[in-house]
């Protein structure tokens, strides 16, 4: 089990034992995330690889198997196109999910079969295409696969009030995406678009020039009905 005071012991893969953590729990599973992605951008055993899908099973390969063999995070598992769990025509391009006890977070129990955070991954700059956008971090005009977009529309963690983004930068670094999604936040906002608001800027962090990584956030208010979102951003310059 491990209490809220951080300490932990050995986990007897029973459902009903449980794993208690405080709701500040999320903060260091960023960082956990955070620290993970330069390791694995760096490993020479990883092939080369330029496309969002081969990237993202890449890193949840990694990410798996740093859980499994890291003290503290062995009861946690990552999942690959996740159907969401309120439009489960949709799918979370990684998850976050319990393995094997059930975890408890300020009175909420998340099982196996449940989603703790839901992970959106998005190339930068965005490939080209006729029906692509090349603010799509963002928001698309072509369609609702925007990044922030599906999370402020509910599409993604509606059931949710954190998410995470990861930014593969495969061109320029952390400071000018940062420049560039500020000024497209504007456009967005004078065209304007319902529900975009200056609010919706990323802030940023923290920025490991050495490593080559950002850590950023962004509040969102989303649709009537939904709570406010908070998105967690690690930008990974590849």
């Amino acid at each position: 089990m491990l209490a809220d005071d951080g300490e932990s012991v050995g986990h007897a893969g029973s459902l009903d034992a449980g794993v208690h953590l405080p709701g500040e729990w999320f903060s260091s599973l960023i960082r956990f995330l955070r620290d993970a992605l330069p390791g694995w951008r760096d490993d020479p055993a990883r092939e080369t690889a330029t496309g969002e899908t081969k990237l993202t099973a890449q890193l949840c390969a990694r990410l798996a198997s740093l859980t499994r063999h890291t003290p503290g995070w062995d009861f946690l598992q990552f999942r690959r196109e996740e159907p969401d769990e309120t439009s489960g025509n949709r799918a979370i391009d990684l998850a976050v999910a319990p393995c094997g006890d059930v975890i408890w977070i300020e009175g909420r129990a998340y099982t196996e079969y449940q989603t703790l955070l839901p992970v959106e991954c998005k190339r930068l700059p965005t490939p080209p295409g006729s029906d692509r956008d090349e603010r799509e971090y963002l928001i698309s005009r072509f369609s609702s696969a925007g990044g922030i977009q599906r999370f402020k529309a509910g599409h993604h963690g509606a059931a949710h009030n954190r998410a995470a983004m990861i930014g593969y930068l495969q061109a320029e670094d952390c400071a000018f995406w940062r420049t560039q999604l500020d000024s497209w936040i504007n456009g967005i906002v004078a065209e304007p678009v319902e529900g975009w608001s200056e609010s919706d800027k990323i802030t940023l962090h923290d920025h490991d020039a050495g490593a080559r990584l950002a850590a950023l956030q962004s509040n969102h208010v989303r649709k009537p009905g939904l709570a406010p979102i908070l998105i967690d951003h690690l930008w990974i310059e590849m």
